[in-house]
């Protein structure tokens, strides 16, 4: 036996005010009345990341907001029917700090470097690092499994420095 099925019911944003309820909810993509899936949810907030984007998460991280939290709150639950208030903390915007590149020895750092999309002082961008990493492994010197950003956010002075490991 399965169990009772249940449906979302009711959603409201708190604390967004960089984009607006209604481009939340086009990006959630949960209407009242779906059936209830907290994976689906999870997903859709990014608090799972993918490398696809299209996320809630993706958005906030693309634009800087690497220091932002989103917290799904069950509200209300009546009958089989879940009301949730999905709570933001913002934060500020980070910037790159440094960026250095660790394991080449295959050809000159200014080669590896031009590829780079991470730039000290530009905003922090998940698609950037993406990005990088596609580009990084297109030259054909590294192993793309091995190319790893490691990536250290420094929350007290809103930067994030990179570390390219190829």
């Amino acid at each position: 036996k399965e169990g009772r099925k249940y449906y979302f019911g009711n959603i409201v944003w708190k604390g967004n005010t960089k984009y607006s309820d209604s481009i939340m909810n086009v990006l959630l993509a949960i209407k009242k009345g779906d059936v209830y899936n907290i994976e689906t949810l999870n997903k859709r907030l990014g608090k799972q990341l993918s490398a696809e984007g299209g996320d809630i998460g993706s958005l906030y991280m693309d634009d800087g907001y690497l220091f932002f939290r989103v917290e799904p709150i069950e509200t209300a639950v009546y009958n089989d029917t879940i009301d949730f208030e999905i709570r933001m903390t913002e934060g500020p915007q980070a910037t790159y700090g440094n960026i250095t590149v660790s394991g080449n020895d295959k050809t000159k750092d200014y080669v590896v470097l031009r590829e780079l999309r991470t730039i000290p002082g530009e905003k922090f961008s998940r698609a950037d690092i993406i990005r990088t990493q596609r580009e990084l492994s297109q030259l054909g010197f590294f192993n793309p499994e091995t190319i790893t950003p490691n990536v250290v956010p420094n929350a007290d002075n809103g930067t994030v420095d990179i570390n390219w490991k190829v």
